[in-house]
């Protein structure tokens, strides 16, 4: 009688289980657990070893005997284990598939949206149920957020067009994303600042006093991620052109560019338009109207106004100028160029999707 540790089961893979074990193996949506079964499974249909196969998935040996023995027993219906125990389901799919429609698609008599508890007492529901089934789904109706369709005629046209330029850039040229910062309040706070410490945040005083305004010119290159940036009293057509002055000294004479600028009139103003027209090196590229989140300088001054302004206090004018000069100077040490993905064809299938919504055509 030979004796010894028992033999491991073969197994054997017809072409179907084959198929469906390799789908579930490459799965990135189905649990770890079961893509992991999956890979036990057909890498004991290769011949490796408990060993070798428990090596190679970073699980343990009776783990795997116990995963080959279920599937030779039960096929790939073993791959998802036993029926979980504990108390069976309050709601079946089909309530809980009616009480999230009536969550999106309703309101309370008494205010503009949901809350946990208005839902679950209008339900009958229990709090904690409603709680979990939100968080299941991702319904937030405490949560909105803003949003503005574009009306330009051209708007197709210039999203290709700006798109176009941020995905492939024009050789022997500089691509800048040039805007205005206007009405930069120096604020100073009434009390000093609560400095940080631990177990509690940095206090500020919510009330301020205010010593005037100073508006932020800005060009951004989109390769490198340098920034140019000149602080000016007035935002008018007269310190746009100092601006583009300013500009056209400090890049290379021999490139073009190419500045993706918003609607605003300054930019389109006939002492601007004259200006260019004594410089056929710059070609300007507008954004669509209600479209200034194509422009890459805004996500640049959203970092400016977190790190440098916005919690700030200032006693004059002077001092956040400085501030600010101070930040691109640093900025510019270290610059990081925003990296854009978002092609011409994503961007107007996203503003298509929302266009249903708000017609009510979306299926």
């Amino acid at each position: 009688m030979k004796r010894g540790r028992p033999r491991h089961q073969e197994i054997k893979l017809n072409e179907a289980e084959r198929t469906e074990l390799q789908s579930l193996a490459r799965s990135r949506a189905l649990p770890a657990a079961l893509v992991r079964r999956a890979r036990i499974v057909l890498l004991s249909a290769e011949g490796k070893s408990n060993s070798t196969i428990a090596q190679t998935l970073g699980v343990s040996k009776p783990t795997v005997g116990m995963w080959r023995k279920r599937f030779v027993l039960r096929g790939i219906a073993g791959m998802y284990g036993e029926k979980p125990s504990g108390r069976p389901r309050t709601y079946e799919d089909e309530q809980v598939a009616s009480l999230m429609r009536r969550a999106l698609t309703s309101r309370p008599k008494d205010g503009t949206h949901w809350s946990t508890r208005g839902f679950a007492k209008a339900s009958g529901v229990s709090k904690s149920s409603v709680q979990r089934y939100f968080a299941l789904f991702g319904i937030q109706p405490h949560r909105s957020k803003s949003f503005k369709l574009s009306n330009d005629p051209f708007f197709v046209e210039k999203v290709r067009d700006i798109a176009g330029l941020y995905l492939n850039p024009p050789d022997k040229a500089l691509v800048l994303c040039v805007d205005e910062k206007s009405q930069i309040q120096a604020l100073e706070r009434t009390q000093p600042v609560l400095p940080m410490g631990l177990g509690y945040v940095e206090g500020i005083t919510h009330d301020y006093v205010r010593h005037g305004t100073t508006t932020l010119f800005a060009a951004l290159d989109l390769t490198s991620g340098e920034v140019i940036g000149q602080c000016k009293s007035r935002h008018r057509h007269q310190e746009f052109i100092s601006f583009l002055n300013h500009v056209d000294e400090n890049v290379p004479a021999d490139l073009d560019l190419h500045l993706i600028l918003d609607n605003y009139g300054t930019h389109k103003h006939a002492k601007v338009r004259a200006w260019l027209a004594k410089h056929p090196r710059y070609h300007l590229h507008f954004t669509p109207t209600y479209a200034s989140w194509i422009n890459q300088v805004e996500r640049w001054f959203a970092l400016i106004s977190q790190r440098a302004i916005r919690r700030g206090s200032f006693r004059n004018v002077r001092e956040l100028k400085q501030r600010i000069e101070q930040f691109i100077e640093r900025y510019n040490q270290n610059p990081r160029p925003f990296k854009w993905t978002a092609t011409a064809e994503s961007i107007l299938a996203k503003v298509s999707k929302i266009s249903k919504l708000i017609s009510g055509t979306a299926h």
